[in-house]
């Protein structure tokens, strides 16, 4: 995409001079890197929420709601989508959607209340058709363990939802459940939660290998708690065995990279569980250059609790593709370039990365002048695109991830743009490579 010269600059947070891009692009990079509503290095949360909402009503229906399903089913984001179905039922072109897309991205009992929370931001207002009709289309895929286990007693609890959406009972059985849930008669769930809780005299200990042994823990439990269970003294070879079987198709690369530095000592197995997922993938074929931005903004957290960062999100990818890549090469980069050694992995490549050089101000177009003077098949930059000088096109193929929900960057034009730090970014990127003509001066255009 070329700027439209009649139209004054647009620049980065650091003064670089911002590409000028779409209104589609515009919501996918507020989208795709989103913890709604947190505020990051430079921006609001607020302001990033309404600039969502905004740009939604600029894009044609149908792109939008790809959006909210490609953010809620390969970035993995949870209230992002659900303000992007919000946006749309405010929206008359958009409306007839909104049922669809609501159908899709709640995945879980407790986004029916919480979307009704975003509904109601700004004033509580009878639900349109369409929102009542995703809400009870979501309704009938859980079952009662679901419902039991997030029918937390909320502003919005879920028999108010289902009250408000008048949803249908699939069966007998449906329905006899909904009525249970009226009733506040729900089967107390044996979850983690509730196994905690109980005072009966059983030692955490026990109950947290009662619940391995079990499999009773997902996956997010189970590296959340490892401390917990360190605590508790649970048996090691049963939390080994636990990170070894569980599932970790919906678990973001630094969601490990944070369990390993709260429980060293399952390291090994976690570095293990979070290269599993691509065993099933291709290799990256010839030379991969890979440039990561570890300049202070890149410090930010992803979100109020977490106390993960951008720069953690960027290791876990790097992780991710050297692990896959037939030749990469890994440097990183604020005023300076520096490379990391060839023969670090795992998490060790995510420390190396970090302590590579002290964490300046973001000098991106210097750092792309240098890569451009070695060899490579492909250029990757991990990235918030807040840059401090300009930046020029990659020499060849060139990738800008961009892993931040700023308003305006630089990675378009020869660059191709992705938005996220999902580990679906790599399987994207192979299916890129086999449509070679994407790489021309028409991509963003």
């Amino acid at each position: 995409m070329r700027p439209n010269t009649t139209d004054s600059p647009l620049f980065t947070h650091e003064g670089a001079i911002a590409a000028r891009i779409s209104p589609e692009q515009r919501l996918r990079r507020s989208v795709m890197a989103c913890m709604l509503w947190e505020d990051t290095f430079y921006e609001e949360g607020e302001s990033i929420a309404r600039r969502i909402t905004q740009h939604a009503g600029k894009v044609a229906p149908m792109m939008v709601a790809q959006i909210a399903s490609e953010a809620r089913n390969q970035m993995k984001l949870r209230h992002a989508p659900l303000w992007i179905a919000r946006a749309m039922a405010l929206i008359p072109e958009h409306k007839t959607l909104v049922a669809d897309v609501l159908a899709e991205v709640i995945q879980r009992p407790d986004e029916l209340a919480e979307f009704l929370a975003m509904y109601w931001s700004e004033g509580k207002q009878p639900l349109a058709a369409q929102v009542k009709k995703g809400l009870a289309r979501a309704f009938t895929k859980f079952d009662e363990y679901q419902l039991a286990k997030y029918n937390r007693n909320n502003g919005i609890k879920l028999r108010d939802v289902l009250f408000m959406c008048h949803a249908r009972p699939a069966n007998e059985a449906q329905a006899d459940l909904w009525k249970r849930l009226a009733e506040n008669q729900l089967a107390t769930p044996d979850t983690w939660e509730v196994a905690l809780s109980v005072k009966d005299g059983i030692s955490p200990k026990e109950k947290w290998e009662r619940l391995l042994a079990e499999k009773r823990l997902g996956a997010l439990a189970l590296i959340r708690n490892l401390r917990n269970m360190r605590q508790a003294q649970v048996d090691s070879q049963l939390i080994v065995e636990a990170l070894h079987d569980m599932n970790v198709n919906r678990v973001l690369p630094f969601r490990f990279i944070a369990a390993a530095r709260h429980a060293p000592e399952w390291s090994r197995a976690l570095e293990m569980a979070m290269v599993r997922a691509l065993k099933n993938q291709q290799t990256l074929s010839g030379k991969t250059v890979l440039l990561v931005d570890v300049s202070g903004s890149m410090e930010s957290r992803l979100s109020g609790r977490s106390e993960m960062s951008c720069l953690d999100a960027a290791c876990g990818l790097a992780i991710l593709l050297r692990e896959i890549g037939e030749s990469v090469r890994i440097f990183t980069f604020t005023e300076d370039v520096v490379e990391v050694p060839a023969e670090i992995h795992g998490f060790k490549l995510g420390t190396a990365i970090d302590q590579s050089q002290d964490h300046g101000c973001t000098m991106l177009g210097h750092a792309v002048q240098t890569m451009n003077q070695i060899p490579y098949d492909r250029l990757i930059v991990i990235t918030d695109e807040q840059s401090h000088d300009r930046v020029p096109a990659p020499k060849g193929r060139g990738y800008m991830i961009n892993v931040a929900p700023y308003q305006n960057g630089v990675g378009y034009g020869e660059w191709l743009h992705i938005d996220g730090w999902s580990e679906a970014v790599v399987s994207y990127l192979q299916r890129v490579e086999e449509d070679l003509p994407l790489f021309g001066h028409d991509r963003d255009e």
